[in-house]
């Protein structure tokens, strides 16, 4: 648009009606989501210069997508490619909307459902499902693999959740060629006069967390609370120069013993005097306390996923920025 022009479409402002403010409102906020889509799509093409086909390194432009992203052509294979050839998200049809996603995901407030987020981007909410799975795979290095200094070390716990699974549909299918589930379903709970609570602690599933005061955050699941799955964990990622802060779990004194690492055992019981001001594991009660108001939404996510939601906390926590996403798959 010429100067002139612009300057013409500003001065007419006034002159719109309360309905035609709200049509403009909503097309600008649409070039608005395309335009930081097409940028940070550019952006990606521009860090790096060779042809993702043949891997050379001279191209040219040769004009612009459907969705007016810049198009290349190799001047080796004579093939063309744009910022998102061979990602995960190069046949996606709306990127601007996929961005708009990873902004619900990972800003400041706290994430929407599948169906509102369904809602407002008048997508399917299976594409919307899609798009968040796209986004939890991209996360998976959020954890930090290096403590040092100060290190604390707790577990919480999450029980087993297997929502979308089809055992007991298969099981009253063919009990034959399926054998029964080891678990009731939710329901049958209260139905049934069985408390929810007795007897679960062995769906309970134990969640890692690691953190130091330089920054630095893990959670990892573990499959038990022995001293070699605790050892297993802990020893790639913690330096042997570390102060590590934990409570009265066998594990870590294991771990601390075999790696001649000092140990310090935070007093959890009422009246026990601690051992001093610096050496505490307040911020891992803290993250745990922010996980739970996290997953509350969710209702207990899948277990299958679960690896997925820790690293989406964990980028939450850590203020990863959207873009960065959108330039990492």
């Amino acid at each position: 648009m010429k100067p002139h022009d612009f300057r013409r479409l500003i001065k007419h402002l006034d002159d719109l009606s309360p309905a035609q403010v709200q049509d403009a409102s909503r097309r600008i906020t649409e070039v608005r989501r395309k335009t930081e889509a097409i940028t940070e799509i550019e952006a990606r093409a521009q860090a790096t210069s060779k042809c993702p086909h043949c891997r050379h390194g001279e191209r040219e432009k040769w004009g612009r997508t459907r969705t007016n992203i810049q198009r290349y052509r190799c001047r080796g294979c004579r093939r063309t490619y744009t910022g998102r050839t061979g990602s995960t998200i190069q046949h996606l049809h709306r990127p601007d909307l996929f961005l708009e996603v990873a902004k619900d995901m990972l800003g400041d407030r706290a994430p929407s459902s599948i169906r509102e987020l369904s809602r407002s981007l008048r997508r399917n909410k299976h594409t919307i499902w899609r798009w968040r799975m796209i986004i939890l795979n991209a996360l998976s290095g959020a954890s930090s693999n290096s403590f040092g200094g100060i290190v604390e070390a707790d577990e919480t716990y999450q029980r087993e959740s297997r929502k979308g699974s089809r055992e007991w549909v298969r099981h009253l299918r063919n009990p034959s060629q399926h054998p029964k589930p080891p678990r009731r379903r939710w329901y049958e709970y209260g139905e049934k006069g069985i408390p929810m609570m007795r007897g679960l602690s062995r769906w309970q599933l134990p969640i890692l967390t690691v953190a130091d005061r330089g920054g630095a955050r893990r959670f990892q699941r573990i499959a038990g609370r022995s001293n070699g799955t605790i050892q297993m964990a802990l020893s790639p990622i913690v330096a042997r120069d570390a102060v590590l802060c934990t409570d009265g779990l066998a594990g870590y004194a294991a771990f601390a013993q075999s790696s001649g690492i000092e140990h310090f055992v935070i007093k959890t019981k009422p009246g026990q005097k601690a051992v001093s001001a610096t050496h505490h594991i307040q911020n891992i009660n803290s993250l745990h306390s922010r996980y739970k108001d996290f997953t509350r939404p969710f209702r207990g996510p899948a277990s299958k996923y679960l690896g997925g939601y820790l690293q989406w906390f964990i980028a939450r926590v850590g203020k990863i920025r959207p873009d960065e996403i959108l330039r990492t798959v």
